[in-house]
C-alpha cells in the first residue's frame, strides 16, 4: 500500500511517497503569479470620484491558477493508499476541498490534514515518516 505525504503552500508542493522500503521525493512548482494590484486613479477635479481597482479579476485569475496547480499535484500522485496533507495557511484546506469536489475517491484516502509552518525538505520528510509510522 502506497503512503503519500504532501506539504504544500502557494509556491510549491513537496511530495514524499513511501512504499515498502522505498522512498520517492518530488517537488511540484505552482507557477502561481503573485498579484499586487496598484490603487485606482484620481479624477482631475478636486475631491472628485476615484476609480476603484477590481480585485475580482485578480482573485478569479488566482483561483484558476490554483486549480491548475492542484490538478498537477493530483496527476503526480498516481495510485494512493493513504494520504496525509500538511502546510501553512489555507492551501491544504483548499487542496482538500478540491479533492472532495473533483476526486472524491482520493479524498476518502486522506488520513490526516494538519497546519504546519514552513519547513525544509528534510523536516518535511521526517514529518511524513513519523506520521505514517504512528498510523500503522
Amino acid at each position: 500500500m502506497r503512503k503519500i505525504g504532501i506539504w504544500l503552500d502557494k509556491e510549491k508542493a513537496l511530495i514524499l511517497s513511501l512504499e515498502k522500503n522505498e522512498e520517492h521525493f518530488e517537488t511540484v512548482s505552482s507557477e502561481l503569479e503573485f498579484f499586487n494590484p496598484k490603487g485606482g486613479s484620481r479624477s482631475k477635479t478636486r475631491w472628485g470620484p476615484q476609480d476603484v481597482v477590481q480585485d475580482s479579476k485578480y482573485l478569479e485569475r488566482e483561483k484558476h491558477q490554483l486549480n491548475r496547480y492542484f490538478e498537477n499535484i493530483v496527476q503526480s500522485l498516481g495510485a494512493v493508499g493513504e494520504l496525509a496533507i500538511f502546510g501553512p495557511a489555507e492551501a491544504p484546506e483548499k487542496f482538500f476541498k478540491m479533492l472532495t469536489e473533483k476526486h472524491p475517491n482520493m479524498a476518502k484516502k486522506v488520513k490526516t490534514m494538519e497546519k504546519v509552518d514552513s519547513m525544509t525538505e528534510n523536516q518535511v520528510k521526517a514529518l511524513i515518516r513519523d506520521c505514517f509510522r504512528t498510523k500503522t
